[in-house]
C-alpha cells in the first residue's frame, strides 16, 4: 500500500504561480507511475500531468507550456510547477501513483485562481 501526502495548494491571482509537491510513502516498487489529476466543482475528475520512473511525461493540452511536472526516484516525490494560471485552473488537486496497475491517491489541495 502506498501512501501520499500533498502539500502547496492556496490562492494566488490569475497569472501567478504555484507548485505543488507530493511524498510517497509505503510499499513503493519500479517502475510506476506518478503525477496530478484535478477535480473542479461540479466536474470529473481529469489528468493534469504524469511522469513515470522513466522520465516520460504525459500533459493535458490545457496545461502544456504552462505546467511543468519533475519527479525524484530517490526521494518518491513528485512536483508540479504551474505558471501562468488561470481560474479554470481552480479545483482540487490530487496526487496519484500508479503500480502493479494499482492507483493510489492524496486526500487533495485545493488551488483557487483569482481573476
Amino acid at each position: 500500500q502506498v501512501q501520499l501526502v500533498e502539500s502547496g495548494g492556496g490562492w494566488v491571482q490569475a497569472g501567478g504561480s504555484l507548485r505543488l509537491s507530493c511524498a510517497a510513502s509505503g510499499s513503493i516498487v519500479s517502475p510506476n507511475v506518478m503525477g496530478w489529476y484535478r477535480q473542479a466543482p461540479g466536474k470529473q475528475r481529469e489528468l493534469v500531468a504524469l511522469m513515470n520512473s522513466g522520465g516520460n511525461t504525459n500533459y493535458a493540452d490545457s496545461v502544456k507550456g504552462r505546467f511543468s511536472i519533475s519527479r525524484d526516484n530517490a526521494k518518491n516525490t513528485v512536483s508540479l510547477q504551474m505558471n501562468s494560471l488561470k481560474s479554470e485552473d481552480t479545483a482540487v488537486y490530487y496526487c496519484n501513483h500508479k503500480q502493479n496497475g494499482i492507483n493510489s491517491w492524496g486526500k487533495g489541495t485545493l488551488v483557487t485562481v483569482s481573476s
